[in-house]
């Protein structure tokens, strides 16, 4: 006898049973498909979470621990250097999509992985409420032949029908709609209303050299010019382009302005702030708890104004960096009385990772999962990343404060 399998009682009168091999029969269909059978990674990842979840171990379906026995990780492993397990369940998610809008359209379930989460869920598919028609009645040779045969579908039963068919279609509908993730709860202030949003970018100040200077002398400090509101920073402008393509994703209208001139314009409504230590939003955000300082003397984080441990101390001229600190902002701001978003690092490095944590469903469930009733707080993020190869890997949360 199977564990979990009640004395006496054969396989099929077992529910719990039978729905788990229901559920592994889809996941066989599913397994077995197009979407799936040309990558191992992601029939093993699925694979891997329903037998878990079936099992009764969805607690232990975190990151890390896919990680390491899915991906063969060692145990040394951090999930904020190697974002494979993300890039994989996001992955696993769109080739469930694909399968169920095709190939899996009239399957009698449907497995799941919600975004923010490694544990899957399962469907089943509504059943329509069989046509009703009238009950043959046979012939008897004793009854009354003018006697008229009773109606099967009596306004009683009618109406019983009526009420089930309605109970059932409101349960489909409130499994089925939509659960709101972290990363909607993060934006729903920003993305209600009518107004479009203000996406702003900063210049960077950048020197160019005389064209006119003489090649053939030596390079003198006065033969460079300030090229002022011409250039923007490649992490600015990678973070820009997520998010406008988040907000077209969510049919939100949205203007993108670039420079100073866009403070113009933040009494209008929503604002999304993008830039690093160079840009001049200081001049906004200097009065919240966490705060980047570019002194000198001190790069890097302060927390009340008192200088902190993320910090940047040999950061470099050329500001190439193998670590970067970043902040993510989302108050209401008493000055312009609208919600604004800011998203700033100590170089580019580190406003690109802040971009990649608020567009990406996963990073922001884990960024905050653990404060309750934060989605009607402000909040700041303080973020660390590691950069490699010239580029921000996943950001790790250092600091939380909601107020």
């Amino acid at each position: 006898m199977s564990q979990g399998q009640v004395p006496g009682l054969s396989h099929e009168h077992n529910p719990e049973d039978a729905a788990h091999e229901r559920i592994r029969e889809e996941l066989g269909r599913v397994l077995a498909s197009h979407e799936f059978r040309t990558s191992k990674r992601s029939q093993e990842f699925l694979k891997y979470v329903v037998e878990n979840t079936l099992n009764g171990h969805g607690d232990m379906l975190k990151e890390r621990t896919i990680g390491i026995e899915v991906f063969g990780r060692s145990t040394s492993y951090d999930p904020s250097d190697d974002a494979t397990v993300r890039v994989k369940a996001g992955e696993v998610r769109k080739r469930l999509g694909l399968y169920y809008s095709t190939e899996g359209a009239h399957d009698p379930l449907r497995i799941e992985l919600p975004s923010g989460t490694y544990v899957p869920e399962f469907r089943p598919l509504p059943v329509e409420p069989a046509a009703t028609a009238a009950t043959a009645i046979s012939a008897d040779p004793t009854s009354i032949p003018d006697a008229p045969p009773k109606p099967w579908l009596t306004p009683r039963r009618a109406g019983s029908i009526g009420a089930a068919v309605g109970i059932v279609a409101a349960i489909v509908w409130f499994t089925s709609r939509p659960v709101p993730t972290p990363l909607d709860q993060f934006w729903a202030p920003v993305i209600t209303g009518t107004s479009p949003a203000l996406v702003c970018a900063a210049f960077v100040p950048v020197w160019g050299r005389e064209r006119d200077a003489d090649p053939t002398l030596p390079i003198r400090a006065e033969d460079f010019v300030k090229l002022n509101d011409q250039f923007v920073g490649g992490g600015d402008l990678i973070a820009t382009s997520r998010l406008a393509a988040m907000l077209t994703r969510v049919h939100r209208p949205y203007r993108l302005k670039v420079g100073v001139d866009a403070f113009a314009d933040l009494r209008a409504g929503p604002a999304i702030l993008v830039g690093y230590s160079y840009t001049r939003w200081k001049e906004i955000s200097s009065q919240m708890r966490y705060f980047i300082k570019d002194s000198g003397e001190f790069v890097g984080i302060t927390d009340n104004g008192k200088e902190t441990a993320w910090a940047l101390p040999h950061l470099p001229r050329d500001r190439h960096t193998l670590e970067d600190y970043a902040i993510v902002s989302r108050v209401f701001h008493p000055d312009t009385h609208a919600m604004l978003v800011e998203l700033a690092g100590i170089t580019q490095y580190g406003t690109d990772a802040a971009s990649d944590l608020v567009t990406n469903p996963d990073l922001m469930a884990e960024a905050l999962q653990s404060e309750p009733g934060w989605q009607h707080k402000n909040l700041q993020l303080v973020l660390h990343v590691k950069v490699i190869s010239g580029a921000p890997s996943s950001p790790r949360i250092v600091a939380r404060y909601f107020w």
